[in-house]
């Protein structure tokens, strides 16, 4: 009877998940799920030490543990209701790029609880274009050229701040008549930290280069235990480590810390910076996390084999409801926008095709809740080595642009240089609008664009010319 009750509880898994449906099986879904995990567990060190490096405009700073425990909670429910509803390998989790929208452009004109506010307003206004089939919509009015170049962009922006989380660059104090950066801490590299960083990154290209898979987490747990080393036998000031100093913790796990969790203000933004910045901030978020779920969505999906004849994802419209309700619990929970996870293609390689092997994922993010001290041992310069190579695997996309087009060249151009130039992504993105549509305009194509772009451009115009606008209406 125990058999019995075994297979048929078995075929009913299989037929809700289509397992066999799809030429796959229990074992290369659960070894999938594991695959995807262990290729983007890196997340819970890289989301805690991004938002937790940045300070919000009253000098606050999020809790580490807290942090890894928000992390962990949002990509372990988000990632299972994904493949419970969605029924795709896809995994979930807070976005890189979106995160430094988060730290680096929100938190420093207001409190956490209203720049996490803000996201979970963008979620919220992802799920409403989605219900109305906007999304759609508004995908088809950005040019392919300024997806792709937003999403280069966003890559030398991760990795300029790689850099200088680890010390490799740093700003001249005091020095107005020179250079703005330098290499190192006085133009040159010192010190055990940076040469931590430096071996880091190298050890993680050459795994990103022989296709290992997990490289990126592979290089964080390797360069955190040769910073735990060196910390250990060399004399090293804590302050040269920066926040966070590599030692061995007092214990490997620890109960989670749930602080965070729902500590979010919806409108308390509203209060702290005028309304054209705070439409252009939500509309970066909006915009980000649109384009790089759609890639994903897709790419995973037509790796995996699952695109129809005409092209559609299964069940894309329920796929794309989920990922913005995951950009709500992200902001409410204070792990930033949580969004579909190109790692994913690692579960999809070992055999994954269905959403059983997100729920094996979403499984194992559970567990991670109550690893936190190990997370917390991490330096930035064993994490900082990752956003180079995110960096890199973001850069790729640079080859879909057509540089021979002027029309599409240029405003690429500055949408990729002003990002990283300013340490804005949305002045990058509004740099490529403005001079997307005065190049079609001084071509006699301005038919070509799209009302909503012409809009989008009209806001980034008031955005940029704020201050005489300003000035003039005082």
């Amino acid at each position: 009877m125990s058999g019995e009750a075994t297979n048929e509880n078995g075929s009913a898994v299989d037929r809700y998940f289509k397992i066999s449906e799809r030429g796959s099986t229990f074992a290369r879904e659960i070894r999938g799920g594991f695959a995807t995990f262990f290729t983007m567990a890196y997340i819970l060190v890289l989301n805690p030490i991004i938002l937790g490096s940045a300070q919000d405009k009253f000098g606050a700073h999020l809790s580490g543990p807290q942090l890894v425990t928000a992390t962990a909670l949002v990509a372990a429910v988000m990632t299972a209701i994904m493949g419970l509803g969605g029924n795709l390998p896809l995994a979930i989790a807070a976005g890189l790029g979106l995160n430094a929208v988060v730290a680096f452009q929100l938190a420093p004109l207001m409190s956490w609880p209203d720049a996490m506010g803000l996201v979970v307003l963008e979620g919220l206004v992802i799920c409403v274009l989605v219900v109305t089939g906007l999304r759609e919509a508004i995908m088809n009015a950005i040019p392919q050229s300024l997806k792709q170049a937003i999403s280069v962009g966003i890559g030398l922006f991760i990795a300029f701040i790689g850099f200088i989380d680890a010390g490799f660059v740093t700003r001249i104090p005091g020095d107005t008549g020179s250079v703005p950066v330098q290499l190192g801490a006085s133009g040159h590299l010192a010190g055990w930290p940076v040469l931590v960083f430096c071996l880091g990154v190298l050890l993680t290209l050459a795994l990103v280069a022989r296709k290992v898979k997990g490289a990126i987490l592979l290089g964080i747990v390797v360069t955190t235990l040769f910073a735990v080393v060196i910390n250990q036998i060399a004399d090293i000031k804590p302050a040269a480590w920066g926040l966070t100093v590599p030692s061995v913790p007092d214990d490997l796990v620890a109960a989670p810390d749930f602080g965070l969790i729902g500590h979010f203000s919806l409108f308390g933004a509203f209060q702290q910076i005028g309304v054209v910045t705070l439409v252009l901030l939500v509309f970066t978020l909006i915009l980000s996390d649109f384009f790089d779920t759609m890639g994903t969505v897709v790419g995973v999906s037509n790796e995996a084999g699952l695109l129809d004849e005409n092209g559609k994802v299964p069940n894309l419209g329920r796929v794309l409801l989920i990922d913005g309700v995951a950009a709500v619990a992200g902001g409410a929970a204070s792990a930033s926008s949580n969004t579909a996870y190109i790692e994913s293609a690692a579960g999809v390689g070992e055999g994954a095709r269905t959403g059983f092997a997100s729920v094996v994922t979403g499984s194992l993010f559970g567990l991670s809740l109550f690893l936190a001290p190990l997370a917390l041992v991490v330096p930035a310069q064993a994490a900082a080595p990752a956003l180079i190579v995110v960096g890199f695997l973001l850069m790729s996309q640079v080859r879909h642009i057509d540089w021979e087009k002027y029309e599409i060249a240029v405003p690429a151009f500055l949408t990729i240089a002003v990002m990283p130039f300013t340490y804005s992504i949305t002045n990058g993105i509004g740099a490529g609008f403005v001079a997307y549509v005065v190049i079609k305009t001084v071509l006699g194509k301005a038919r070509e664009v799209h009302w909503l772009l012409w809009a989008t451009t009209a806001l980034f115009v008031v955005y940029f010319a704020i201050d005489p606008i300003e000035r003039w209406i005082g």
